[in-house]
This record gives C-alpha cells, structure tokens and sequence, in this order.
C-alpha cells in the first residue's frame, strides 16, 4: 500500500481508506524530546528505556495499517516531555520518578511551562486524533502499545494484552482470535483499562461513538520482526473479518 503520510512537530499521521475496520493510535510512539529541552546527565539513564517511549509500537502500528490501509496518528515526542495517555489532571502526566529516582526533566515544572508543553505537543497530538478519527468510518479505535518484560523488579509472563473498560464483548472477541495464533494473552494486563489506563482510546472513541481497545504488546515480542509480522498478520485477518 502506498500510504499517505504528514509530519508534525507533535505528531505524524497515515491517511487510509475511510471505510478501514479500525483507526489506530500510538500514544508513546517516539522518544525524541524536542528542543529546545534536552537531557540531563541524570536522565540519559532513561533514553532507550520503556520510561521514554514504547519499544517497537510504532512498528507495529504502521504495519497494521498498512496491512489494512487504515488511518493511524502516532506521538513524535517522548512520554516523558508529557504523557498524552494520561488526562490533563492525572499526577503522572508529566513522570517525576523512574526507577526510584528523580527525573530531572520534570522536576519544578512552572506552570507556565507546564502550559507550553500541553499546547506545543499534547493538545496538538489530541486534536490530530480527533480529525482523523472524525474522517472514518472505523467502528473500532484501538491504541497500541508494549510493556516491559521485567517491571520494578518482576518478571513479565503476559506477551498480548487487550485493554478495555466498557468493551467487554469487542475484547474478548479480539483476545480469542489472539490466543488461537499466541499464548500469554490476557485481558487488563499488565495494566487495566478499568483503572483508566486506556485514557486517549476511550477519550476519542467515546466522542465518535466507536469501540475503545489498547493493545499492550510485550516489547521483547514487538520488537521482534518475525513475531511482529505474525501478529500484525492475525490482527489484520481478524479485523477485516
């Protein structure tokens, strides 16, 4: 497919067909922390890591839509400038701590500063959701994300996660196509959308009407091109129904 793709500061965007079975996003996509921001020597110990960004979702989204010619939104900056899965209000949109130490970015953070970066990046991304979205048919939003193997210290055994709150019969629907084809699914791990954890999903769906679901990928898994390609091969085929 021959997609049609835009840059932005704050995001970057794939136009499919209107008519595609899903719209996807990726929330935590990038790691770049723009300028004129940069890292600290103290926090250099966070680039590379799962604290900056999600490990192989972005490959794994542009695939997908790819493989469906579906419209996808992804982040262009690091969750660590400001999360744009967490609400405005939540305390960990802009991350003080990773790894039981201070992260120096976001550390007395003005508000003045704190304004700058929700206009410069978090609401451009959102309102970028909500066009695209706006211009499709898609009945399902699903967000895609990866977690890391080891978390504070314990041992991952999940590799798919499916996220949801309301949805219950669109993710089970999705959680058994998954198991057919990979073991380690599971539903609401390692996080659980009823805790609000699929925050912009559900935010953008719930607007348009459409079904909300996160896709949580071990990012050992994700980052895995073999494995990568198999699963964006079950999702397509299970989408397109």
């Amino acid at each position: 497919m021959e997609d049609e793709r835009s840059v932005h500061e704050a995001f970057e965007s794939i136009v499919g067909r209107p008519e595609a079975p899903i719209f996807l996003t990726c929330e935590h996509a990038s790691e770049i922390l723009p300028d004129p921001w940069l890292w600290s020597e103290d926090d250099r110990r966070l680039i590379g890591t799962h604290w900056a960004y999600d490990l192989g979702a972005r490959e794994v989204t542009i695939e997908l839509a790819q493989a469906l010619n579906a419209s996808a939104v992804l982040s262009r900056f690091t969750r660590l400038l400001i999360d744009p899965n967490r609400d405005e209000s939540n305390p960990d949109l802009l991350r003080r701590v990773a790894d039981g130490q201070a992260v120096e970015l976001n550390q007395e953070v003005t508000a003045q500063e704190r304004a700058r970066r929700l206009e410069a990046y978090y609401r451009p991304f959102h309102a970028a959701v909500d066009r695209a979205l706006s211009e499709t048919a898609a009945p399902v939003l699903l967000s895609v994300h990866t977690f890391t193997p080891v978390y504070e210290g314990q041992i991952r055994e999940v590799e798919l996660g499916v996220l949801f709150n309301r949805e219950l019969k669109a993710a089970h629907g999705l959680g058994e196509a998954l198991s057919a084809s990979f073991s380690g699914v599971a539903y609401n791990e390692p996080w659980s959308g009823l805790d609000g954890l699929i925050f912009s999903a559900e935010k953008h769906a719930d607007k348009y009407g459409r079904c909300a679901l996160e896709l949580e990928i071990r990012q050992d898994r994700a980052e895995d091109p073999v494995y990568r390609a198999k699963l964006v091969n079950v999702l397509a085929e299970y989408f397109a129904g």
